[in-house]
């Protein structure tokens, strides 16, 4: 259902400490985003789509652009 979601999966665990699901899911709440841990776990299987809305707040949080994130680069 997502082309990001391992790409998602591989930068959080590259993060220095690992990115928790949580974390992730905290940090995109900031944004006003309203996920939780079992969303981003969905994200990540690829059973869950990503909003457009999404994808550009997770592409900032990991200092990423969104083809990075959808494979394209």
């Amino acid at each position: 259902n997502n082309i990001c979601g391992t790409v998602i999966y591989q930068l959080r665990k590259q993060q220095s400490p690992k990115m928790s699901q949580r974390i992730l899911a905290e940090k995109l709440q900031l944004f006003g985003i309203d996920v939780d841990k079992n969303a981003i776990q969905r994200i990540e299987s690829g059973q869950r789509f990503v909003t457009d809305i999404e994808l550009v707040k997770i592409a900032e949080i990991f200092s990423v652009s969104c083809d990075f994130l959808l494979a394209r680069e």
